[in-house]
């Protein structure tokens, strides 16, 4: 059980990519703290098994399917009656050098992570701005900021995520609907796809010298989706150990 500092009972929480990892993770703490989590995923398998462990609605969906999207609201809805909370969490990588990467790998990169977090939110946004009231979360990334070698299409939509937040943080406000974005530094199956000696070496240059849990990130997400949070919109929140300082 994890330790909740917010509560949740009776909202319903949207989370894309929850079938592993920080997704996973967010799916529990959520579930844990009394939401009605809405697990959405690509991989209806393990999807189906993550729901299971932590309690929570499973959808397989492809997030840069605008049918695919609407198909997770409606469920949302019609099952729950409410939407009050979505994190853009889903992303994958094709890396490759510029010269190298091609443009299937550009486009599924852009689609998966700016596509699906721009078509989530456009879809909820209706619902959100009928109650007058709404929490959003995008997962962004230091990438977005300094950039990456071998990760040009991850880089730029995570750079997009950021510009995205802010631009939907000011035209959402006066809706009571926040929008804020998360930059986490955590051990994922990204992270698990770097060479040993490459991963010692960004280890060592983080402040904390370590990569967080993905647990560790939930507590960042649960304040910025929680009632408490009302007046925080706009903002990317580093949640890396210090390594973006």
């Amino acid at each position: 059980m994890s330790n909740i500092a917010f509560t949740f009972t009776g909202q319903t929480v949207i989370i894309t990519g929850a079938a592993r990892g920080i997704g996973l993770e967010l799916a529990r703490f959520f579930a844990d703290a009394g939401g009605n989590v809405i697990a959405v995923d690509f991989d209806g398998d393990v999807l189906e098994q993550a729901c299971a462990e932590v309690g929570a609605t499973g959808v397989q969906a492809d997030v840069s399917n605008t049918d695919d999207v609407q198909r997770v609201i409606d469920t949302a809805m019609a099952k729950f009656g409410r939407i009050d909370v979505l994190v853009n969490n889903a992303g994958i990588l094709r890396d490759g050098v510029v010269w190298k990467m091609s443009d299937d790998d550009w486009d599924a990169v852009l689609n998966v992570h700016a596509g699906g977090t721009f078509k989530f939110t456009r879809a909820c946004v209706p619902h959100f701005r009928a109650r007058g009231y709404g929490r959003i979360i995008n997962v962004t990334s230091y990438s977005g900021i300094r950039g990456n070698t071998g990760q040009a299409n991850y880089a730029t939509a995570k750079a997009g995520i950021i510009g995205f937040t802010k631009t939907a943080a000011k035209e959402l406000a006066r809706f009571g609907i926040t929008v804020n974005a998360i930059s986490p530094n955590a051990e994922t199956r990204m992270v698990a796809g770097i060479p040993a000696d490459k991963l010692a070496e960004i280890a060592a240059g983080i402040p904390m010298a370590r990569f967080a849990h993905p647990s560790e990130i939930c507590s960042a997400v649960g304040f910025l989706g929680s009632e408490e949070a009302g007046y925080v919109t706009g903002v990317v929140l580093p949640v890396d150990g210090g390594i973006s300082m």
